[in-house]
């Protein structure tokens, strides 16, 4: 399972929010190079940027603060917050995004998500499906949609979508735990059949039919294999690294262990 520290940025500085409230905001260091470094000193490969000043300005904002973590660490980097068209995209993959993970566009504009996901391929973009009780959340959590978080993902899982984001809104920056009872029905409800040969003849086995990568409320160390052994693919970290509920040198010693 991919560990995968976030980094959020208002104002070019790293902040953390509530639950998406943006009167939340809690300014946690005003070097985000920094930070990316020092995830990177500790054994860290993978970072979640977010553009929340583009989540809320509806276009890309903050591509500066990622060309400068992408030139100067080896981070490999998905970005997301305010990519609403392909002008967007281009800045974002040309400023050295990875991957790319778009939400309310997949919600608001699907021929414009498909056409990414046609073009750049199903490696390179990361479908965002952040819910509050299971409806999906959209211009940086400001709005609700009318989707349904599990059919929603399964429509674009039927286009060839394979990485998902799923937050759930009521959880993050809470330190209260992730949503394992959501991510477990939203493995079993996206699983795929897969037909084996063994010593003892053939067997149909149920296997994630998406990388999920679990996203919020994170707040403890021990809640990682929880996560790991249910099947998700990656898991982002923010807050509780902030907070110091989790340290890096944990995170160093988890990654090595797996």
């Amino acid at each position: 399972m991919r560990i995968i520290p976030a980094i959020d940025i208002i104002e070019g500085k790293c902040v953390r929010l509530s639950k998406g409230d943006y009167s939340t905001k809690k300014v946690y260091n005003e070097n985000p190079l920094e930070v990316a470094k020092a995830y990177e000193a500790h054994g860290i490969t993978y970072l979640h940027l977010v553009d929340l000043d583009g989540a809320k300005s509806r276009h890309i904002v903050n591509h500066k603060i990622l060309e400068a973590i992408s030139q100067k660490t080896n981070l490999k980097v998905d970005f997301g917050g305010g990519l609403k068209s392909d002008e967007d995209l281009k800045i974002a993959f040309d400023s050295g995004a990875s991957q790319v993970t778009g939400g309310s566009i997949a919600v608001k504009d699907s021929q414009t998500f498909l056409g990414w996901l046609q073009n750049y391929g199903p490696e390179r973009i990361i479908l965002g499906a952040d819910a509050d009780n299971e409806l999906v959340a959209i211009s940086g959590w400001q709005e609700a949609s009318e989707e349904q978080l599990i059919p929603f993902v399964k429509r674009y899982q039927k286009k060839g979508i394979q990485y998902v984001i799923c937050t759930d809104i009521s959880k993050d920056g809470m330190l209260e735990g992730p949503s394992f009872d959501l991510y477990t029905k939203l493995l079993k409800q996206t699983a795929v059949v897969k037909t084996e040969i063994t010593s003892s003849g053939v067997q149909d086995k149920e296997v994630p039919g998406i990388k999920l990568i679990a996203s919020g409320g994170i707040s403890d160390i021990g809640e990682l294999p929880q996560l790991q052994r249910m099947g998700c693919e990656g898991v982002i970290i923010g807050k509780a690294i902030y907070e110091d509920k989790i340290s890096l040198k944990q995170l160093e010693q988890y990654i090595i262990g797996q």
